[in-house]
């Protein structure tokens, strides 16, 4: 797939790009830019299994509703929205803090191909470009330029997503955070920022409706549990007990009797696993 230039005069140069205060005169394009509303979800490296599953399901959710996902390809909760969205069939950006030419970090390139398939992955930076400190900082400033809001499911207080943050309130965007555990260090930026004034977000519904945005095909068939060990897993997972351990004891089912119920219920799309040994219903 070739990099193509788009120039901040030509047709095709995003329109949100060209409000901010420091549009890239030039962006580097790999892949096709998607037309439509773009929303950012951006949080911390490390998330908790809370974190991640809240990110997974507003990106994919939002995906489903035609929301073009944009991200940082990041590992932790960038990757985990640009899955989401991919696996819903939906379209997501990734903008990169280097040249196009490597894929940063490398343990993403696999995730990259999939974005590629209807979604982008660009930079304001040329090939050949590393991907060095002060280069991520002003990548935020295009996540954010690039969407009509920022969402943060978790982040630390001193995070770099909080950056995002504050480009999207210089930019005129919207902020919306994941209110969390109040003793996690991965929500207190969040938790910081509601209490600064970030519309508080629990689902997606909150997002389609401080936008305005409507999404008819974001309504989905309840999952039906087929034995009462399926309608047992799926309480407990609506419970916030996810990882598979725990699901054994509370079920207080065998190790091979969960593992013969949860193959099943993944098979026919009822959960997913997010890895780890963790799960999350769909």
């Amino acid at each position: 797939m070739q990099i193509s230039r788009l120039s901040h005069n030509r047709p095709g140069y995003p329109e949100q790009l060209r409000e901010i205060s420091s549009p890239p005169q030039g962006l580097f394009v790999l892949g096709n830019l998607p037309k439509g509303p773009c929303i950012a979800i951006v949080g911390t490296r490390r998330p908790t299994e809370y974190g991640r599953q809240m990110a997974y399901r507003l990106a994919g959710e939002l995906a489903s509703a035609g929301v073009v996902i944009v991200s940082g390809l990041a590992v932790g909760i960038d990757a985990v929205a640009h899955q989401a969205a991919v696996e819903a069939g939906g379209v997501t950006v990734a903008v990169l803090a280097c040249g196009l030419n490597q894929i940063y970090p490398a343990t993403n390139r696999s995730l990259a191909v999939k974005i590629l398939q209807r979604g982008a992955i660009i930079s304001e930076y040329p090939e050949g470009t590393p991907p060095l400190r002060h280069h991520f900082v002003a990548r935020n400033r295009l996540i954010s330029g690039l969407s009509c809001a920022v969402v943060i499911p978790e982040a630390d207080a001193s995070s770099g997503s909080l950056i995002t943050a504050n480009f999207a309130l210089e930019q005129n965007r919207s902020v919306m955070a994941v209110p969390g555990n109040v003793t996690s260090l991965r929500s207190a930026g969040p938790n910081n920022l509601i209490k600064s004034g970030a519309t508080p977000v629990t689902d997606t519904s909150d997002i389609l409706a401080a936008l305005d945005l409507e999404a008819p095909q974001l309504a989905k068939s309840a999952v039906t549990a087929k034995s009462r060990e399926e309608a047992q897993i799926l309480e407990l997972l609506s419970r916030g007990v996810n990882t598979s351990q725990e699901l054994i004891t509370q079920s207080q089912m065998s190790a091979g009797q969960f593992a013969n119920v949860i193959t099943l219920m993944e098979i026919t799309g009822k959960v997913r696993n997010l890895g780890a040994g963790s799960w999350i219903a769909r």
